[in-house]
């Protein structure tokens, strides 16, 4: 696996004036950092991807456990680096400012690694299952396994409301399971398996253990880390700022967005860009 050279980093440039537009100072403290984190990497990779890259025969029978750690922030490309942060952006501001900056952080640590280990059993059960060894050599890097967790999350907060995908209304609860099979109908060269490993640790999180333990861990470590707390950010409906979402399951009544909504997504919803991230790979296929 190797990142491919487009000569000009258009995604990066898109990237940093979305990044610019919005206003640094607009950007809560963590999602900034984890932007830059990840900006950071691409420009400056800590190894080459296919040393960074995550699978079970490199982790677990080599043991190259630090690429649960690397994997999550290296990139295959500008493009691939653009959509990841540019979602990150718009997730990390209402999540954020809901849960605080230092349990966000918390978050965004703990889901990194875990739909690494998920993705691990995942593609390890497969293999056994299914008697193909070639699913343990299946080698992943990004962060979009960690988006798919934090959209749960963001969803959880939004009961009742109803998301525009691919031009159909889907309600938030089944949301992130049509974005998992429309990314793999339509870019099958995605990890299916890391986008499901992130769907799997968001539901670890809202509807089992994961957090409380998280906040079992927290009290036993540090008296310092913030626990969630509700935000003026969102209003009394629980709408999470989703330009196309239909409050309370009525599709036609359109909850108004932040105003600075169109500022950090161009205008775009978050299906939209899932749609334009579709179209950009479907015609990257075809040129290769």
């Amino acid at each position: 696996m190797q990142r491919r050279s487009r000569g000009i980093n258009i995604g990066l440039i898109l990237l940093l004036s979305q990044i610019f537009h919005v206003g640094i100072n607009n950007i809560p403290p963590v999602t900034l950092a984890t932007l830059a984190l990840n900006t950071w990497l691409f420009l400056n990779p800590v190894k080459p991807l296919f040393d960074s890259c995550i699978s079970v025969e490199k982790c677990y029978q080599q043991k190259d456990w630090q690429r649960l750690l690397l994997s999550p922030f290296h990139h295959a490309d500008d493009w691939h680096l653009y959509f990841n942060m540019a979602s990150m952006l718009w997730k990390g501001i209402n999540l954020e400012r809901r849960l605080g900056s230092r349990w966000f952080a918390y978050i965004i640590a703990t889901f990194s690694l875990l739909t690494g280990v998920v993705y691990l059993l995942l593609e390890s059960s497969l293999a056994a299952f299914l008697d193909e060894p070639d699913f343990r050599r299946t080698c992943a890097v990004g962060f979009s396994g960690v988006l798919f967790a934090l959209k749960v999350l963001n969803n959880h907060y939004c009961p009742g409301c109803f998301v525009n995908i691919l031009g159909l209304p889907v309600p938030n609860r089944y949301a992130c399971w049509v974005e998992l099979v429309a990314i793999h109908f339509f870019t099958p060269g995605t990890s299916f398996a890391g986008h499901l490993a992130g769907i799997l640790v968001g539901l670890m999180y809202t509807q089992g253990p994961l957090k409380k333990i998280m906040e079992t861990c927290a009290g036993i470590f540090s008296s310092d880390i913030g626990y969630p707390r509700q935000q003026y950010y969102f209003n009394n409906s629980g709408s999470s700022g989703y330009q196309d979402h239909y409050p309370r399951g009525r599709p036609g009544h359109y909850e108004e967005a932040p105003r600075n909504y169109d500022a950090y997504t161009a205008g775009l919803s978050e299906e939209e860009q899932l749609e334009r991230a579709l179209r950009a790979s479907l015609w990257d296929q075809g040129r290769t």
